[in-house]
């Protein structure tokens, strides 16, 4: 991907169902649950690189010992440096006693991530900074086991503040910038209050009904509280992914379906997925049941973890990924006309690559029509050579774009940072034939455009091609996203900036002023959640309009050769991922009145010169 896009987080959750012995005696560790949740977190490592954190809950604890631990990390590995801690502390045990790891009583007593409730968490930072006071899990403690809570999600909410009101809670300067915090103090309040009625057995599905209605935004999110119990809870609409596991031995839950399958070894059919506005709620003794806590709605799963996110090793995401490159097979045919013998493909490394044997099946699929009509043609007209020249024919393919993962860009200066940028991307030279080849290269999404003008479209031209085709599997980004991806600020969107510039290409800008005044208006009667009125700075123009001025403005001035750029349109698009609907930052049709609110401050925001997301 050539504009890198975070997203926030990754989930993985586990259960133990047996005493320590069972593991010890059945799959030959006593850490066999703290080995399934490093590589539960290992598996979906894609998911978050700002941070971790992991949280253990221990059952049966003598009065006055610890029970709930968590540890955090915001190493440049910190998966690795948080199991590295786990791993010291062992080996240090192990200097006492060697053979500690054949006596699970001893071990659970002395290792405090030896839980049978484990929780871990991914961070990509969508808000706040990189410190690691903002890595999940959170935790409230308190004396009375059943009142402590650890917390971690993947997931943005978009009325926090409203959240803090409600509570009667003055933020501060760490709650206004972290929405994990919001939630834990809405949670905690209902848990208390629940905990009073039956002490240290607070009723968590009633806990979740009370809460749960109040939060605006896409979610999944883990807890594990102090006596036992614990909870996997997804949004009404299916924003953010969830899926788990059970068997005898354990209880598992992770925001993949893959990380699950490879994980524990288990078929496609056994992973389940925690359906929208459902909670999985397991009590102290690990029995389990699924709960409806919220009344579920249009069902708007984010299409951007089937496009980008999630790792393409789900059979049923790699299946739809080749399909994003099928669908645009005939459009780039259209753009190179038909002249496959002088195109070659390639793709942005290295997410598009799934994508990119789409689009290359497709025309795969049309050159074998061809050859086809060329043979039938011929009647008795041929000979061997004449028809092997023709079987032979193929789609010309090549590796050009190649990622220099170890280049850093430590510059700061924007003139020697815009000459590091070029570097980021390296090209293989003698591929393409001067002046004669066109080159097409797919990308998962074009977001702000930056990297391919500095960098890809740049070093592309240095081939000398005829033409250069920059195809994203993904429409057109127009729109904030604030349901867990950092696409927040209007002016970053290439397709904004475009539609920007051909309204005042075109003499049109009263639209912008339009806009602007509409969206005060909703600001002044406190109704910026009723419509999104960003959506009229896109319809004066054909999608192709700005797609062509999008390949204007990627285009660096000094280059001559002809730049264009095709986009997925949103039909092919959900007939692609027909499960995964969630269009908004495509279409600006948000699933929740917040998203609305968040698109109009941002465009207030763009207008006024503020550099600040829109929630």
């Amino acid at each position: 991907m050539s504009d890198e896009i975070k997203h926030e987080c990754g989930l993985a959750f586990v259960r133990l169902r047996k005493p320590f012995s069972h593991y010890l005696q059945q799959y030959g560790t006593v850490m066999y649950g703290l080995n399934k949740l490093y590589l539960l977190m290992e598996k979906q490592h894609n998911r978050g690189q700002d941070g971790a954190g992991i949280a253990a809950v221990k059952l049966n604890v003598e009065p006055g010992y610890p029970f709930l631990y968590r540890l955090r990390s915001n190493a440049q590995q910190p998966i690795a440096d948080l199991f590295f801690q786990l791993g010291k502390e062992v080996q240090e045990l192990e200097k006492y006693q060697a053979d500690i790891k054949q006596h699970p009583g001893l071990m659970k007593g002395h290792l405090p991530f030896m839980g049978e409730l484990m929780m871990g968490h991914l961070r990509y930072g969508t808000q706040g900074k990189n410190n690691v006071e903002f890595c999940h899990p959170f935790i409230k403690r308190n004396t009375q086991p059943g009142r402590n809570i650890a917390l971690a999600g993947n997931f943005n909410l978009v009325n926090t503040d409203e959240l803090y009101d409600l509570l009667n809670i003055e933020p501060g300067e760490f709650q206004k910038q972290s929405d994990l915090a919001a939630m834990m103090e809405v949670i905690h309040h209902f848990l208390i209050k629940e905990d009073e009625k039956t002490p240290n057995a607070a009723n968590l599905s009633a806990v979740l009904k009370k809460s749960v209605p109040l939060f605006d935004g896409g979610y999944t999110v883990g807890g594990l509280v102090g006596n036992g119990h614990s909870f996997v809870i997804r949004d009404a609409h299916g924003i953010r992914p969830a899926y788990y596991y059970i068997n005898d031995d354990f209880i598992v839950a992770a925001s993949e379906r893959a990380a699950i399958r490879t994980t524990f070894n288990v078929g496609e059919n056994e992973v389940l997925e925690l359906m929208p506005g459902n909670a999985l709620i397991i009590d102290d003794n690990g029995n389990y049941h699924i709960e409806q806590i919220v009344e579920p709605k249009e069902r708007r799963a984010c299409s951007f973890e089937r496009i980008y996110f999630s790792r393409g090793s789900d059979e049923k995401i790699y299946r739809e990924r080749i399909a994003l490159g099928y669908h645009l097979s005939k459009r780039v045919l259209e753009f190179i006309n038909y002249d496959l013998k002088n195109t070659i493909f390639s793709y942005i490394p290295n997410t598009a690559e799934v994508a990119f044997y789409g689009l290359v099946k497709g025309m795969e699929d049309y050159l074998n029509q061809i050859k086809v009509q060329r043979i039938v043609s011929w009647g008795n007209d041929f000979n061997e050579e004449k028809l092997q020249e023709m079987i032979n024919r193929k789609i010309r393919q090549e590796k050009i774009a190649i990622k220099d993962v170890k280049l850093r860009t430590f510059i700061t200066e924007d003139a020697n940072r815009n000459e590091m940028v070029q570097h980021v991307y390296d090209i293989t030279y003698g591929t393409v034939r001067k002046g004669e080849d066109t080159l097409v290269v797919i990308d998962d999404s074009i977001v702000r455009g930056t990297t391919l003008k500095e960098s890809i479209v740049r070093m592309l031209s240095r081939l000398g091609p005829k033409k250069i085709i920059v195809v994203s599997s993904a429409p057109q980004i127009r729109y904030p996203d604030c349901y867990g991806i950092d696409m927040s600020k209007m002016g970053d969107f290439i397709a904004f900036r475009a539609a920007v510039e051909l309204l005042k290409e075109r003499k049109l800008e009263y639209v912008l002023t339009e806009v602007h005044e509409r969206i005060k208006e909703l600001q002044r009667n406190n109704q910026l959640h009723i419509e999104n009125a960003v959506r009229q700075i896109y319809k004066p123009f054909a999608t192709e309009e700005i797609s062509d001025k999008i390949a204007e403005m990627i285009t660096p001035k000094e280059i001559d050769t002809d730049v264009q750029v095709i986009y997925q349109n949103i039909e092919d698009l959900h007939e692609s991922c027909p499960t995964n609907t969630g269009d908004w930052y495509f279409t600006g049709n948000y699933p929740t009145p917040g998203g609305n609110k968040v698109c109009n401050k941002a465009f207030l925001n763009y207008i006024e010169g503020k550099n600040v997301r829109g929630y």
